[in-house]
């Protein structure tokens, strides 16, 4: 990692997704996990890295089951994707670098639930139709309620208001 990072003294999660998309977008190089995982990194889980730019969204993608065998090599495939692969936005380019905040959610195991079990500043929620699946996280600036939460969720999903439709929730751990 560069000395940024460690004057810095970043969270190990975080620090692990900065240097992923730096060395990915710098040099076009995917990193290997750390020989020496931290605490909790070698489990598998979803993870979501997000990225901003001034406080303003510039990137975002996760996975709600794990996709990769651990933690870290999750952090590390989201990242270089929040980085160049979310549809929103075009890729992040090395001059961006600087200006860029990351931050890390591992994800608990979705389960089944209503929406009278949800709590937006809690809970993420996950819906569902057929083949298309919607996500949101938890603790959101702007979603209070769980109506707007499900709302959301449902739109990104490209599922209509009356639509069947299954709900699941999950917590985060959210490293900044």
């Amino acid at each position: 990692m560069n000395e940024k990072l460690t004057d810095l003294e970043l969270d190990p999660y975080v620090a692990l997704a900065d240097c992923a998309l730096r060395a990915y977008v710098v040099d076009g190089r995917v990193i290997d996990p750390p020989s020496e995982l931290s605490a909790g990194m070698e489990r598998a889980a979803g993870a979501f890295v997000s990225i901003k730019k001034r406080g303003a969204l510039r990137g975002c993608i996760g996975t709600f089951m794990p996709t990769e065998p651990s933690v870290a090599a999750e952090v590390i495939a989201n990242a270089i994707k929040a980085a160049t692969a979310d549809p929103r936005f075009p890729p992040i380019a090395p001059d961006e670098l600087e200006d860029l905040e990351l931050s890390v959610d591992i994800l608990s195991e979705p389960e089944p639930c209503s929406e009278s079990d949800l709590d937006p500043s809690r809970y993420g929620v996950i819906v569902a139709s057929g083949f298309r699946r919607g996500l949101l996280l938890p603790d959101l600036a702007g979603v209070e309620t769980v109506a707007e939460q499900v709302d959301i969720a449902l739109r990104k999903a490209g599922i209509g208001p009356d639509e069947p439709y299954e709900l699941e929730r999950f917590t985060v751990e959210r490293h900044r």
